[in-house]
């Protein structure tokens, strides 16, 4: 009867320390919950974008340009200006100007990110648009020449271009394509901040109220 109970008790305490050793194991395996800093993260991913090209334009223009020979002076105390018969020269020259809108991260800090609780709102940098490329639709161009003037030279075709391409340039806050490259631009970022676990109605994207935009003249 004693050695029953012997046995029963050195049972008892076997079963009693292979518990305790798998307690002790399950905490030794257990690895500590590492917090990630979403807001490194967006940084770090926004950073590397670099460029976001958020919206492109393609602009078409016509230029046009008309030119008449006219003959001026004076005779007897009377001036005159005489359009010359058969001396009229008109050409209309259609261009495309391909525009791109993007938005540069490569300043982009944590002083653009703004967190209260579960809500987030991202500060972008401005829209910025690059003339990308223009030419000149050379089977489109109309000219009209009188037999008594010369055709438009090579040089004169150039300069109408440039101008033409200049004029894009300077319209392209009305073209609206800063309002589409923000607008653009938050729906491919919310998308990202939704993946780091906010919900879509408390994120939200902002530009600077003192728009700064800037339209370069480079090609990709």
């Amino acid at each position: 009867m004693r050695i029953f109970i012997y046995l029963i008790l050195a049972t008892a305490c076997l079963a009693g320390c292979t518990a305790s050793s798998d307690k002790e194991k399950a905490k030794d395996t257990e690895k500590p919950v590492e917090t990630t800093d979403t807001t490194a993260v967006l940084i770090m991913q926004l950073q590397r974008c670099s460029k976001l090209y958020t919206a492109e334009y393609d602009i078409h223009k016509i230029i046009t340009h008309s030119d008449e020979k006219r003959l001026k002076g004076k005779l007897l105390n009377h001036e005159f200006d005489v359009k010359m018969p058969l001396g009229d020269r008109k050409i209309a020259i259609p261009i495309l100007v391909k525009l791109k809108a993007y938005i540069d991260f490569a300043n982009f800090s944590k002083e653009d990110i703004r967190q209260e609780g579960d809500k987030i709102e991202i500060l972008l940098p401005d829209p910025q648009v690059a003339v990308t490329s223009s030419s000149v639709d050379h089977e489109e161009i109309r000219e009209y020449v009188d037999i008594t003037r010369s055709r438009f030279s090579d040089a004169e075709l150039s300069d109408y271009e440039r101008q033409g391409r200049e004029a894009v340039i300077k319209a392209i806050p009305e073209t609206g394509i800063f309002s589409t490259a923000r607008d653009n631009a938050a729906q491919l970022i919310i998308p990202m901040i939704v993946k780091m676990g906010y919900d879509e109605k408390n994120i939200t994207v902002t530009f600077r109220k003192d728009h700064q935009w800037k339209v370069l003249s480079t090609k990709d």
